[in-house]
C-alpha cells in the first residue's frame, strides 16, 4: 500500500466565496483539516463528565472545554446573538422558507419529512448566484462558538448515561481540548504553528501510527494517576501559543470567554460554568456554590411537531435574556479568606466527589 506523508494545503476558496466565509465568521473554521478520531481517549473522558455540573471531574478538580477553547481550537466567533429562534416542521412552512431565501422551493418528492435532500441542495449550488449581501452579512452577528459549544456540552451529556452506546458533536474541540490540556497524552503535532489549533493534529495518524492504538485502560489510569502540574490550566499562555498567529478578530471577542452563562441554540440549553474551572483563565479558585439547574429546559430535543419561536417560548426565553446580558457575568478575581485558597478547595471537592 502506497502513502503520501507530505502536507496537502486546503483548498483554495475563489475570492468572492473567502471573503464571504471571512464576513460570516467562517473562514478560520473552514481551514481545518481532518482530525482522526481517537476513541479510547473520547470515550475515557465521558466517563469523567458530570452532566449536573457540566465538568469534567479528575483528581485535580473540575475543568470543562469554554469559550475560549472554542475560539482558538476551533476560529469560530464566540460574541454575538444567541442562535435561536422558530423551528418549523411543516413542509409548508418549508417551501415558504425556501422561496424567501432562494426564490425557488423543493417539490415534496425532494423532501423528506421537514428536511431537504442533499441532491435538491446540490443542483441548487450550480444554479443560484450569491447576491443578498446583507443576508449573508448578518450570519456574522451570532456566536456560532456558544452554539457549537452548547451542542458538545449535550452530546457529553446524553454519552454519560449508561444506555447509550454512540455520540455526536464536535468531536475535534474535545479531541483539540484535551490534547492541548494534557499535552503527554496527545499524539505528535504535525503543525504546531498553525490557526486554528486544531490543525496541530491534523492527519496525525500519518505521524504518530502507534497513538491510534492506545486503549480505553491506557487513558483511565492516566486520569486515575493525574496529579497537578500535568495538567495545563492557563493552556493558551505566550510560552505555548504564539499570540502571532492569532487573528485580532479572534482576541476582539475575549471579553466573554469567563461568562458564566447558558449556551443556548434553539432547543438546547447547556450551561457555561466557569465559575467552577476559574484556574483555566488564571484565577483562584474558591470552594463553589451549588450546581444551576436548567430545569425543563435540559434534554430538550425537536422530536414531533415543534412550530414554534424557541427565542420566546417560556422554558427557554429566561435563558436567552441571560445570554443577551453576559457582561454582567464575566469573572473576575474573587477575595479569599484563606490563606491557602487551592488546599481548601481540593478539601472541599474530594469531601463532596470523593478521589
Amino acid at each position: 500500500m502506497l502513502t503520501c506523508n507530505h502536507p496537502v494545503p486546503p483548498d483554495r476558496y475563489n475570492d468572492r466565496v473567502e471573503e464571504h466565509l471571512r464576513v460570516t465568521g467562517f473562514y478560520h473554521a473552514s481551514q481545518i483539516g481532518v482530525v482522526q478520531n481517537q476513541k479510547a481517549l473520547v470515550n475515557a473522558l465521558i466517563e469523567r463528565w458530570h452532566p449536573d455540573t457540566h465538568t469534567f471531574h479528575l483528581p485535580i478538580g473540575e475543568c470543562a472545554v469554554s469559550l475560549e477553547d472554542v475560539a482558538l481550537i476551533l476560529g469560530l466567533p464566540t460574541d454575538g446573538l444567541t442562535i435561536t429562534g422558530m423551528t418549523m416542521s411543516s413542509f409548508s412552512a418549508l417551501e415558504a422558507e425556501c422561496l424567501h431565501q432562494f426564490g425557488v422551493a423543493p417539490r415534496k418528492s425532494e423532501c423528506r419529512g421537514c428536511c431537504i435532500k442533499l441532491t435538491w441542495l446540490q443542483d441548487l449550488k450550480e444554479n443560484i448566484q450569491l447576491t443578498d449581501e446583507i443576508s449573508i452579512q448578518s450570519i456574522g452577528q451570532y456566536s456560532w462558538g456558544s452554539a457549537c459549544l452548547a451542542h458538545l456540552y449535550r452530546a457529553l451529556c446524553r454519552a454519560s448515561r449508561y444506555n447509550c452506546k454512540e455520540m455526536d458533536g464536535p468531536i475535534t474541540l474535545l479531541l483539540g481540548w484535551a490534547w492541548i490540556r494534557l499535552p503527554y497524552l496527545s499524539p505528535l503535532p504535525r503543525e504546531p504553528h498553525s490557526f486554528p489549533l486544531a490543525n496541530r493534529w491534523r492527519n496525525w495518524e500519518r505521524g504518530d501510527r502507534r497513538y491510534r492504538y492506545l486503549n480505553l485502560a491506557h487513558f483511565r489510569k492516566a486520569f486515575d494517576e493525574l496529579q497537578e502540574g500535568q495538567f495545563v490550566w492557563v493552556a493558551y499562555a505566550v510560552d505555548r501559543v504564539d499570540p502571532n498567529i492569532i487573528p485580532a478578530e479572534i482576541y476582539m471577542q475575549s471579553v466573554v470567554w469567563t461568562t458564566t452563562v447558558p449556551l443556548v441554540s434553539f432547543e438546547c440549553i447547556e450551561w457555561h460554568a466557569t465559575d467552577r474551572y476559574r484556574r483555566q483563565f488564571g484565577f483562584l479558585q474558591g470552594v463553589l456554590p451549588q450546581e444551576r439547574s436548567l430545569d425543563k429546559a435540559h434534554g430538550e430535543v425537536l422530536t414531533g411537531p415543534k412550530n414554534f419561536n424557541w427565542a420566546t417560548t417560556p422554558s427557554h426565553s429566561s435563558w436567552v435574556m441571560y445570554w443577551t446580558n453576559r457582561y454582567n457575568y464575566v469573572l473576575s478575581e474573587l477575595p479569599m479568606n484563606s490563606q491557602h485558597p487551592l488546599e481548601t478547595y481540593v478539601y472541599w471537592y474530594r469531601s463532596k466527589y470523593g478521589n
